[in-house]
């Protein structure tokens, strides 16, 4: 199949954030886009003042009246519900149909693919990846998986480039689609496991990915995590030892600052324009990357003092002496330890405030005592019910039962949409929105109140 043979695609689910990066891709080539997605979003708005028709109720069999099934081919994300009308309605009537992990292997082919891959880390890498490659003299094409503040957003491209960097999801098995020239592994944690079922077989699916990586390229992969490559490959951490590593850390005059040393050299006073102990590990593994493809080390200190970071990863929305507000896509325990872990590092004299929305019941189900033993880290606790995204409930794997299990001398339940009105403004207080639901909606107003 070539996607050159199709004047029309059509995405259901195109608010989604890998979706519109496609959506996008193809508007700027100059097909013919629209889509369906279930709710209007500031991201939907986007697309569509960028000349992309988008709707939002399922019109069923009704849209086969405005598709020519010859010449549309539908891209559809494992996140639609399966009883949708309109996908059944398709599938039904036989059109051309692929997962948006096949559209993004089809589309990186005539490339060399630089993935990104991990059960966390993967947005935030890829977009550092990406900026500090496209203010090289190499360049990027760039699919992302969160909006770059760089550029303002997902999707960054370039004439003449040969690399394309992309998100390897490991979601519904997504990766096994691409063929990297190279790749970063950043975790193999446990996640995900209502698909795979257990760590074990999550752990071989990585590998499967690592398998395809190609023999001339480069496979960095961080220090825990248990991999192989048919080619090249390196071991990156941070604060530990690895074959490239990262020490250092420093909060000095307002930059975020680390050693970097390989091969018996060290880079010294590299400046990340993000602060974050994961982000300088995941700027590790970037800095050696960037070595292997040829940039120079001016060019590479450069694209990371200058990266402004990912909305939605450790996101700014207020910067005093007195009052810090910070927005964070963590959903994973490991995420949560690593960003609680960088706030203690730059605020050990303020009170952590924060407030969490558990992202699915089978992941809350999965990680429970993991997640309530990392909020616990928090002064304050303010906890949201699960978002359920896909997902039915689970008897009795709920926030109440998450919020027994914590030890946090202040905490408390909250429903969403009576957040804003119960919070209290303090001084000398970080607060912290925590989570990959639809926490999202209350940045603004929480903003407006601690402002």
């Amino acid at each position: 199949m070539r996607i050159e043979d199709f004047k029309h695609i059509y995405f259901l689910g195109i608010g989604g954030i890998g979706m519109s990066a496609l959506a996008r891709y193809f508007h700027v080539n100059k097909f013919a886009v629209s889509g369906y997605d279930k709710t209007e979003s500031e991201l939907t708005q986007t697309l569509t003042q960028e000349g992309i028709k988008i709707h939002y109720q399922d019109k069923g069999k009704e849209l086969l009246k405005e598709l020519d099934k010859a010449t549309t081919l539908v891209i559809f994300t494992p996140a639609v519900n399966k009883n949708l009308g309109e996908l059944i309605a398709l599938e039904e009537a036989g059109y051309t149909m692929i997962k948006r992990s096949k559209a993004l292997g089809l589309l990186t082919q005539s490339s060399k693919g630089l993935g990104v891959a991990g059960t966390h880390g993967k947005t935030t890498t890829s977009s550092l990846l990406a900026h500090v490659l496209q203010q090289s003299h190499v360049g990027c094409n760039a699919f992302l998986g969160g909006i770059s503040s760089n550029y303002n957003s997902n999707l960054i491209l370039h004439p003449t480039s040969e690399y394309t960097v992309v998100e390897a999801d490991e979601f519904d098995r997504s990766f096994l689609q691409l063929k990297p020239f190279a790749s970063i592994i950043t975790s193999t944690d446990a996640d995900h496991l209502d698909i795979y079922g257990d760590a074990e077989t999550l752990k071989e699916n990585f590998q499967d990915y690592c398998d395809l990586t190609s023999p001339d390229g480069l496979l960095i992969q961080q220090v825990d995590t248990e991999v192989t490559a048919p080619g090249k490959s390196l071991t990156y951490a941070v604060n530990q030892k690895a074959k490239c590593y990262s020490d250092k850390l420093r909060y000095v005059g307002g930059k975020f600052l680390f050693d970097y040393h390989f091969q018996n050299k060290t880079w010294e006073n590299i400046e990340l324009g993000i602060p974050g102990i994961h982000n300088a590990e995941n700027a590790t593994a970037i800095i050696a990357l960037c070595q292997f493809i040829g940039l120079s080390e001016e060019e590479i200190r450069k694209g990371l003092a200058s990266f402004k970071g990912v909305k939605r990863r450790f996101e700014y929305h207020i910067k005093t002496d007195n009052r810090i507000y910070i927005d964070d896509y963590a959903h994973h325990p490991t995420e949560v330890k690593a960003l609680l872990k960088s706030i203690e590092l730059l605020y050990p004299r303020k009170k952590i405030i924060g407030i969490f929305q558990p992202h699915l019941f089978s992941r809350t189900q999965d990680f429970m005592d993991e997640f309530a033993a990392e909020l616990s880290r928090l002064d304050e606790l303010i906890l949201l019910p699960i978002y359920p995204a896909r997902e039915e409930p689970i008897p009795g794997i709920t926030s109440d039962v998450l919020l027994s299990k914590t030890t946090n001398a202040s905490k408390r339940l909250i429903e969403k949409e009576q957040l804003i009105e119960a919070i209290e403004i303090e001084d000398n207080a970080v607060y912290l929105t925590i989570g990959a639901g639809d926490i999202d909606r209350l940045i603004q107003p929480l903003k407006a109140k601690l402002t």
